[in-house]
């Protein structure tokens, strides 16, 4: 892959896509400018908020293997990791709790990916690629281990987001990397009400759309034009498909890219390091509405993550979409298209 390109929903290039991970990371980091007393209270609240399943023991050995870099120059002297490094970032409309409810439009059994990303940062960590994984897409689901004992049955021709439905965050990392054969190193949810603070906590963002948006299932009515949206119609616009294109989830990912866009725009505009009250209501809603592999359930573990991309610039991010093409069987699903799709993981290999 080559040049800096991000893809709409039906695979057209749209512009390059920011780095949000590392802009959480930096953003946590930042509550050391609380004061040191503060700063411990602040550390160990925000450091309680963060939950996580410990992944690396529940699939065990049998997993593409890490893969094996070379240090950069300047490793010897930070202390801070400089590998390549694959993370799989999962936008989760799980309904737990009231405001998941209220944001979701009521009670849902159980839980789904809404956004799947595979974010891999090369040696060196100055550049990275970030593959958007359609939700819709129909896979072969592995037999995942369960925590309450026993696995799931392997499943033929199962939707991509069922495996974070019938086995967690556990059975999506294992179905990713069975579908991929690239390890995950970590992994990262965000749910409906954290990503809703978030946006209320910036004061908001600014997105222009194309077109009209009509969508009664995500409640989400906008003209076409620009817009100023608070963390419940954010999330509406991150959540909508009936009111655009064909009402797959493929238009969805590109009014998330423009979404996850104008968010680090808003970001950039504020100056949050000299705003304690505003940096630690960003930070405290981000960590609340994490869910994190082990390797990442501290504070300080994604402090470090933060700082050891501070060298990683939105120009050296690309951004594409894992190609597919419509299922044989069901008009409304599809199927990754090969061999574009295994050349382009055995890329990031």
């Amino acid at each position: 892959m080559t040049g800096h390109e991000e893809r709409d929903g039906a695979g057209g290039r749209t512009g390059r896509r920011p780095r949000w991970l590392k802009i959480v990371g930096l953003t946590l980091a930042g509550v050391m400018v609380l004061g040191l007393a503060g700063a411990g209270w602040v550390y160990r609240h925000l450091n309680d908020n963060i939950r996580s399943v410990d992944i690396n023991t529940a699939l065990g050995d049998d997993r593409p293997a890490r893969a094996v870099t070379t240090p950069t120059a300047t490793a010897s002297a930070s202390p801070l990791p400089t590998g390549s490094v694959n993370i799989l970032v999962l936008g989760s409309d799980s309904r737990s709790g009231k405001e998941n409810q209220k944001l979701g439009g009521g009670h849902s059994g159980g839980a789904r990916s809404d956004t799947a990303m595979v974010v891999h940062v090369d040696a060196g960590r100055t550049e990275a690629t970030v593959v958007s994984i359609p939700r819709d897409t129909l896979v072969t689901r592995p037999s995942c281990p369960l925590s309450s004992g026993g696995s799931t049955s392997v499943s033929y021709g199962a939707m991509f987001n069922s495996a974070y439905s019938v086995g967690g965050a556990v059975c999506a990392v294992k179905t990713v990397e069975s579908i991929t054969g690239v390890r995950m190193d970590h992994y990262l949810e965000i749910d409906f009400s954290g990503f809703a603070k978030l946006v209320d906590a910036l004061g908001g963002v600014t997105v222009t759309t194309a077109q009209d948006i009509d969508d009664d299932d995500s409640h989400l009515h906008l003209a076409k034009g620009t817009h100023h949206l608070d963390g419940t119609t954010a999330l509406a616009l991150a959540r909508t498909r009936h009111g655009i294109g064909d009402g797959s989830d493929l238009g969805r990912i590109g009014l998330q890219q423009k979404l996850v866009k104008a968010l680090l725009d808003r970001m950039a505009s504020i100056s949050l390091l000299s705003d304690p009250a505003r940096l630690y209501e960003v930070a405290d809603a981000v960590t609340a509405s994490l869910t994190t592999d082990t390797g990442l359930d501290s504070l300080g573990e994604l402090v470090r993550l933060g700082q050891s991309l501070k060298g990683l610039t939105s120009d050296h991010v690309r951004t594409v979409m894992m190609p597919v093409v419509t299922a044989p069987s069901d008009p409304n699903r599809v199927i990754a298209d090969e061999p574009e799709a295994s050349d382009l993981w055995k890329s990031l290999r």
